[in-house]
């Protein structure tokens, strides 16, 4: 927290950088996120002190080995040890959205030593649900695979659906007081989280810190991810402010979910956005 206290502060003082944003946003003027009720409640307020999280102490059933760092440039090559098996870092993770990977088995991506997997937890809370994923024995036996597995928060889909894909955000067309929000699935943020709608039939799901955590519990991957928002790439510098601190809020609370039933589990800090 004081990391990002430092850092708002630097880019309040920084002319350089006031300059830069107040021309991106002379650019995007007009632009409006379909998002309502945006942290108006909190605003800039935050995240709970780390002192009231217990104090870290490693686990045994997860581990991180440092195998070289450049003298020259710090980089790193190392090795996660999960329940599941181990992951050489830096690495390729494979997406399979729906416990799947498209065009290919997962078998034959395991034998050419694919090692960690990346399951969407959005698609699979819609389809099948976490009940049955859980019913089933978990992510692993549900796919069939024996090696690490991580799941996202959700967000990042919750929020691409109110902001089209990564190409509409960036293409200068998209901008500007023209573009239409309409068919958005997205109905509301608040402090509590996000509502939105299916896209399979319409039924409307809230998704909070510990409801996203709750499915990743329930999926029983080997590293799952705190939530966060995701803001449209064109918007005023306050509301971005904003918006890292309700991230801030918002994995505090995933992580106090996750450290009430650790389950042989580890949180990755997403950064935010």
């Amino acid at each position: 927290m004081t990391f990002l206290k430092q850092s708002l502060r630097t880019l309040a003082s920084s002319g350089l950088q006031n300059r830069l944003w107040n021309r991106v946003a002379a650019s995007c003027r007009g632009f409006h996120s379909p998002i309502i009720d945006i942290t108006a409640d909190k605003g800039l307020a935050s995240p709970p002190d780390p002192k009231t999280f217990p104090e870290y102490r490693p686990r045994d059933f997860f581990s991180f080995e440092l195998l070289h760092e450049s003298s020259i440039s710090r980089a790193r090559v190392g090795r996660i040890y999960t329940p599941h098996g181990f992951v050489d870092t830096p690495g390729f993770v494979a997406v399979a959205t729906n416990a799947a990977l498209k065009a290919v088995d997962h078998r034959g991506a395991d034998e050419f030593g694919q090692q960690l997997m990346f399951c969407n937890t959005y698609h699979l809370l819609l389809q099948p649900g976490p009940e049955l994923i859980e019913k089933a024995g978990g992510i692993h036996k549900y796919m069939n695979r024996n090696r690490p597995i991580i799941t996202d928060s959700g967000g990042f889909q919750v929020f691409s659906l109110s902001q089209g894909s990564v190409t509409d955000e960036l293409n200068m067309k998209a901008r500007g007081p023209n573009r239409s929000t309409e068919g958005s699935l997205l109905d509301e943020v608040s402090e509590l989280g996000a509502k939105f709608r299916s896209y399979r039939d319409g039924k409307q799901h809230l998704l909070t810190p510990e409801s996203s955590v709750e499915a990743q519990k329930a999926y029983g991957s080997d590293i799952i991810v705190p939530l966060d928002e995701l803001p449209p790439y064109h918007i005023e510098r306050q509301r971005l402010e904003s918006s890292v601190y309700l991230t801030h809020r918002w994995e505090a609370r995933s992580l106090r979910a996750h450290l009430n039933n650790v389950k042989n589990q580890a949180m990755y800090g997403v950064i935010h956005g």
